[in-house]
This record gives structure tokens, C-alpha cells and sequence, in this order.
């Protein structure tokens, strides 16, 4: 187990600081350590007041620490003062930690302001020089680099300008630009970019504090720089996508969701399997398309293909009556798994969809239902069903594709879980069909 020191403050209403931080490193299978550079009095409206720990307490902290314990890495936060800035540094060269991550925490998602003018020079001057990665926000790289940064081009700009103060990576993170959340990683030669859907969620207190010890925790466990910020992003991204709603403001990020992503892996595959027996024993076998159907059923917060189930090999029939080739697993479906994340971008709890055939009689069986539906245009892939479903103000019950060139017609059945879709599609499939 890899030892991993966070030198910040204390947050009250363990959102982000040293409680995020601890929470992070030990959920990513991290031994967490502490030494605590200020008191703070806040939650989720704002900061109530700000009580910094003495110098030589804060020394003697990460010296108890440092000569005992020992650190693989290390990351800081809140460090108010120039005299905190250079103490914190002088106790870091002198116990040689190497993997040092700085998050250079200026203001609060609040507005509140965390860090001093003289602080500000103080940790460019020395403590930047000693960082293995720093990862500023929009607002911290255009303070470090003395100019606005409002885009990609300017992201890249301050990377290369915040690099020449002396960390060996600089890591601008994109949380603040408008669309998709990209963040840019330079290395003095290379950039990398790392691409996040932008989630709709006001729950992001303590994003900056969780996403840095996440990555302070993957560099101290061997993780070359790249792999480790795209590890860290995927599991600060989860954390937001899940975000706890708690307080009036701007509630925290859920750290747990880590490893509920683990423990609901089980669950997911348990309710395909009771849907799977279902439907091998209900007559549909006129409902699977040519290309073959898919049930699928994604875990809750999912943003990628890999965390959704499927059938692999598709879902088949003989006469009526369908038929399943294997049991449900992770990865089987990118279709089904492209069009469950595009609804849940749209309505997170609408977890799970199965494609069935299309004809005009299965059209007017959804309508006769009582299902409400949208129709895609002709010519868009599944790329298009966000946009189609924000066109309709509301998650339908179906979505039906005409098909296009190379691409046959299909009917999406949509719902919250297996069995809600499962039970659309009974309903459907009892109204007598006719292929055309």
C-alpha cells in the first residue's frame, strides 16, 4: 500500500480539503496522511471563516509524518500565506518527495478567496519549482500566467507559460469552458488532451481537491503521468456524475462512487438475468430485427461503453420464441451502450434499452399502447438521440429510426431498468404484427 501525504486545509463540511483528500486516497486503495495548513469554517454556501494552523505546527506535522511514515507522493491545497508556502516547500526538499502534486487552491467554488496575493508569488517562485504535476483551473492558470485563459488555444498558452515556473507537468483542467470538459496535460514538449462529457450537476464541491489526490495516488502507485490523469479524471467525472445532494449550494462530489461502481457491477448483471429469463419465455421472436436485439442495462452515473451490460452475440430467435447465446456481461454492445449514454445524458435514470424491428404495424402496436415516441431524422447515427430527445423537452418510452444508407430501421425501447423495458416490449408484442 502506497503512502500518500496531502498538505491542506480542513474542510468542515468534508467536501473537499483534507477530508476529500483522505477520502480519495484511501477509496483509490491509498494509505492517507495529513498535515493540516488551516481550519476552515464552511459548507456548501460559502467559507464562514478561515483559521490558519501556525508555521512550526505545520512544519512539525509534516516532519512527524515525513520522518516516521515516509510519502511515495504527495499533493498540496490550501496554503494561505507566503510564510505557509515556504515552509511546506522547505519540509518537501528536505525529505526529497519527488511525486509532488500542487493544486494551487485560490478561490472557492464559492467565490471565497483562499489565497493570499503574496502566497500567489510565493508558491510560483517555490513551490512550482519542486511539482512533478501542478493542475490549475481556468481562473488559477490565468492568475499563474498573467493572462485570461478562456479556451483550448489559451489552455495551451498557459500550459507552455506555467511550465517556465518549473513544474516538470502542467495539467490545465477545462471544468470552466463552455461544452465538453477537456483538460490539457504538457510535458515542455508533448500535450495531451483528455476529453469528459460536461455533466449537468451542480454537485462539484471539492472537484479540484478530489481530482488532484486522485492523481498524487496513481502517480504514487506507479502510473506513468498520462495514464494517472486519465484515471484521476474518470474517477473525479464519476464523482460528480453522482454528486451528493446535500445543503443548499453546491453540494460535494460522491468519492464512494468509486466503489459503488464495483459492488452495482453485480446488481446490474443480476436484473439482465432476470429479464433474460423472462423473455425466453414470452413469444416475441417476431419483434428481433434482422441485425438481431440487445437488452441492455448501464450502472447508475455511467460515461462510457464499458459500463454498461448486453448479451454478447445479440439477442436471436427460433420461430416466436427468442433466444439468448450467453449470459450478460460489461463491453457487449457499443450500439446499445451508445444509445443508453445518450439518454442518460439526457435523463440519468433511464438506464436500460433493447432494440426491436421495425415495420408500421410495430408502430402503430407502440401507439396503440399508449407509448410515447420521437422520431430521429434519416440521416443521423445514434449520436443524434440527444438532440432529438431535447427537441421533445422529455425521455420518450421509444425512439424510432427509419435507418439510412447501410443501416437498417429499428425501434428503441426505452426505460429505468430491464424489466420496465422488457414489460414495453411485452405490451407491444402482444398486438398482433405483420411485417412490411
Amino acid at each position: 500500500m502506497k503512502r500518500i501525504l496531502t498538505i491542506a486545509g480542513s474542510d468542515s463540511g468534508g467536501g473537499a480539503g483534507i477530508q476529500a483528500d483522505l477520502k480519495t486516497i484511501t477509496v483509490l486503495g491509498g494509505y492517507g496522511m495529513s498535515a493540516i495548513t488551516a481550519l476552515t469554517a464552511q459548507n456548501t454556501i460559502g467559507v464562514q471563516g478561515v483559521h490558519p494552523v501556525p508555521v512550526d505546527f505545520i512544519k512539525l506535522q509534516m516532519e512527524s509524518v515525513l520522518s516516521d511514515y515516509g510519502a511515495d507522493a504527495a499533493k498540496t491545497g490550501m496554503l494561505a500565506t507566503p510564510e505557509i508556502v515556504s515552509v511546506v516547500a522547505g519540509q518537501l526538499e528536505r525529505y526529497d518527495i519527488r511525486l509532488l502534486v500542487v493544486d494551487p487552491v485560490m478561490v472557492a467554488k464559492s467565490g471565497d478567496i483562499l489565497l493570499s496575493e503574496d502566497a500567489r508569488v510565493a508558491m510560483g517562485k517555490i513551490l512550482l519549482p519542486l511539482a512533478h504535476v501542478v493542475t490549475p483551473n481556468l481562473p488559477e492558470a490565468s492568475e499563474l500566467c498573467g493572462f485570461p485563459v478562456e479556451d483550448l488555444d489559451g489552455m495551451k498558452k498557459a500550459a507552455r507559460k506555467i511550465h517556465e515556473l518549473g513544474s516538470r507537468h502542467v495539467l490545465v483542467k477545462g471544468g470552466h469552458l463552455k461544452g465538453e470538459a477537456v483538460d490539457v496535460l504538457f510535458d515542455g514538449k508533448d500535450f495531451h488532451l483528455f476529453h469528459a462529457p460536461r455533466l449537468s450537476n451542480r454537485n462539484t464541491h471539492g472537484t479540484g481537491c478530489t481530482y488532484s489526490a486522485a492523481l498524487a495516488t496513481l502517480l504514487g502507485q506507479g502510473f506513468e503521468v498520462p495514464e494517472a490523469v486519465r484515471k484521476a479524471k474518470a474517477f473525479i467525472t464519476r464523482a460528480i456524475s453522482l454528486g451528493l445532494d446535500f445543503g443548499s449550494g453546491h453540494g460535494p462530489t460522491n468519492h464512494y462512487a468509486h466503489v459503488l461502481r464495483f459492488i452495482e457491477r453485480e446488481q446490474v448483471l443480476k436484473e439482465l438475468h432476470a429479464a433474460a429469463r423472462k423473455l425466453l419465455g414470452s413469444p416475441v421472436g417476431n419483434l428481433i430485427p434482422e441485425v438481431r436485439s440487445n437488452l441492455g442495462y448501464a450502472l447508475p452515473g455511467a460515461l462510457c461503453p464499458d459500463e454498461v451490460a448486453a448479451f454478447p452475440g445479440r439477442i436471436s430467435q427460433v420461430d416466436e420464441w427468442p433466444l439468448i447465446f450467453h449470459d450478460p456481461t460489461f463491453e457487449a454492445s457499443r450500439h446499445i451502450a451508445e444509445v443508453i449514454l445518450e439518454t442518460m445524458a439526457c435523463e440519468p435514470g433511464m438506464r436500460s434499452a433493447m432494440n426491436i424491428r421495425y415495420s408500421e404495424a410495430t408502430v402503430a402496436a407502440c401507439r396503440t399502447r399508449g407509448f410515447q415516441g420521437v422520431l430521429l431524422d434519416r440521416d443521423v447515427q445514434v449520436l443524434g438521440i440527444r438532440k432529438a430527445i431535447g427537441a421533445g423537452g422529455r425521455v420518450p418510452d421509444i425512439l424510432f429510426d427509419k435507418g439510412g444508407m447501410g443501416r437498417e430501421p429499428m425501434i428503441h425501447v426505452l426505460g429505468r431498468d430491464p424489466m420496465e423495458v422488457l414489460g414495453k416490449v411485452l405490451r407491444i408484442g402482444e398486438t398482433p404484427q405483420k411485417h412490411t
